[in-house]
């Protein structure tokens, strides 16, 4: 079982580890968890989603079988965003299960459990840990074995299209001319209705048939290329995407130029008048820099962290509670209400559509382009990738001499002396020039992941590029 474990969000493992028996066991410890703690009876709906990949039918499949078998009825929601399954999980007050690996390559996949009330947090995998059966318990399974999935509905699907289109005035994208990046993500047919509908001029660009991992926080040069010259060639005011589950957003300017992560994450908390703001110690400092919000809550990274700081700003009395990830998910942490009169329910799970709906009605609200919202915010500027296989022991042995570091002194490749160190996720290390670099292990992945903070575009690339040697000479 050790090939298959909970990272920062979600279960997550490669194909083949993910056996159907494997499947059906931890299905069967989330049920168990959830008869425990929700009171929940057999006989009620418990609702399954999954994305484009070629592994997510046949583990869809097995997860249904064990639901069945322990009483409950399978609602087959299909191939929709994971936010939209959420969403209408917790409309239903069911529980529900995710089959998505997000945005890690195709030949992995991974599990994520909603309980009715919301996304699992910490507390909740451990206990799903203690009820799981050992692996040689379980009786062997294959694909054939599994009975076919029952009808899918779409009434998930279309409920999260109405959440998107009640957001915003009819017709409020008007005008805009809008590049939709559909590659493999499983919102690519949903994002393009939605922006149609809002009178948006939509270009489809780059479907996919075979799954492609798109990480928001480490994009593929290819795919910078695309954008810039969809921008020029379509003169697109935007140009949206998502990964390839649909909880994280990538939005590029009307010069094809992407916009980070933690950038969309302030300014959709500032769209929406947020008064708290949780986020983990990844994110710029251009939140605090900002003055936008009365309080700001750090944490480490994952979704189920960023869920623990929402619900500390709302017992200290929060009233507009927005988080979000270095990756661009937005989670809701309480109710927004809207000009029409309508009220935005809380949706506290990763979301990439509300920050793109948001990025858009912002810039028509400031009467700028998408590249102009930057300056609405202080000049800090971010770079962030990551060193994919890189052997877990040289993390751990990287990760322990650099917190060892005192003020002062220097490292090779990189410009300044230390100033201080935060081990709160990782070792992120700030120096006396205002620069920042962080260093941290991928909950999801073998991956070392390298973040860049400075003052300028230029300083921050070249930092990153310095922090990612530095790690390639400490692995050699």
């Amino acid at each position: 079982m050790t090939a298959v474990k909970f990272g920062t969000s979600g279960l997550r493992g490669r194909a083949e580890a993910l056996t159907n028996a494997l499947c059906r066991a931890y299905m069967r410890a989330f049920l168990q968890h959830m008869a425990q703690t929700q009171s929940l009876l057999p006989g009620g709906p418990v609702l399954i989603g999954r994305d484009l990949r070629a592994s997510s039918p046949r583990i869809a499949a097995a997860l249904a079988a064990e639901i069945s078998a322990q009483g409950f009825r399978v609602e087959n929601c299909g191939l929709l965003p994971t936010p939209a399954l959420a969403y209408a999980a917790q409309q239903a007050q069911a529980p529900a299960v995710m089959i998505t690996g997000s945005h890690i390559p195709g030949d992995r996949n991974g599990l994520k459990f909603y309980r009715p009330d919301g996304e699992i947090d910490k507390q909740d995998e451990a206990a799903i840990l203690r009820l799981l059966p050992a692996a040689d318990q379980e009786p062997a399974a294959t694909g054939a074995e599994n009975p076919p999935l029952p009808a899918e509905s779409d009434q998930a699907r279309r409920a999260y299209r109405k959440r998107a289109l009640d957001f915003l005035p009819p017709q409020a994208l008007r005008g805009l001319a809008i590049g939709i990046y559909q590659h493999s993500s499983v919102a690519r047919d949903l994002l393009a209705e939605i922006m149609a509908a809002l009178g948006a001029e939509v270009t489809l660009l780059q479907r996919a048939e075979k799954f492609i991992a798109v990480d928001t926080e480490a994009l593929r040069e290819e795919d910078r290329r695309l954008a810039r010259a969809a921008a020029a060639e379509q003169r697109l005011d935007a140009l949206v995407s998502t990964d390839g589950d649909g909880d994280r957003p990538l939005i590029a300017d009307e010069k094809g130029e992407f916009l980070p992560g933690d950038i969309i994450g302030i300014l959709t908390a500032h769209f929406l008048q947020a008064d708290s703001v949780a986020t983990p110690i990844t994110t710029t400092t251009a939140l605090e820099k900002s003055g936008f919000f009365r309080h700001i809550y750090r944490c480490r990274v994952g979704s189920p962290y960023v869920l623990a700081a929402m619900a500390a700003a709302k017992s200290a009395g929060g009233q507009r509670i927005v988080g979000f990830e270095a990756n661009g998910g937005v989670l809701l942490g309480s109710p927004v209400s809207l000009p029409g009169g309508q009220v935005l329910a809380a949706l506290p799970t990763r979301d990439a559509v509300l920050p793109i709906l948001s990025l858009l009605a912002l810039a028509r609200q400031q009467s700028r382009p998408l590249s102009g919202l930057r300056a609405l915010l202080p000049a800090r500027f971010t770079a962030a990738d990551r060193l994919q296989d890189y052997p877990p022991a040289a993390a751990a042995a990287l990760l322990a001499r650099l917190e060892t570091i005192a003020a002062g002194e220097t490292l090779p490749h990189i410009a300044g002396a230390v100033a201080g160190c935060d081990t709160m996720d990782g070792v992120r290390l700030s120096f006396d020039n205002g620069a920042i670099v962080h260093f941290r292990s991928s909950g999801n992945a073998p991956e070392l992941r390298c973040y860049a903070e400075a003052a300028s575009p230029a300083a921050a690339a070249a930092l990153l590029q310095a922090g990612l040697a530095l790690a390639a000479e400490a692995a050699a």
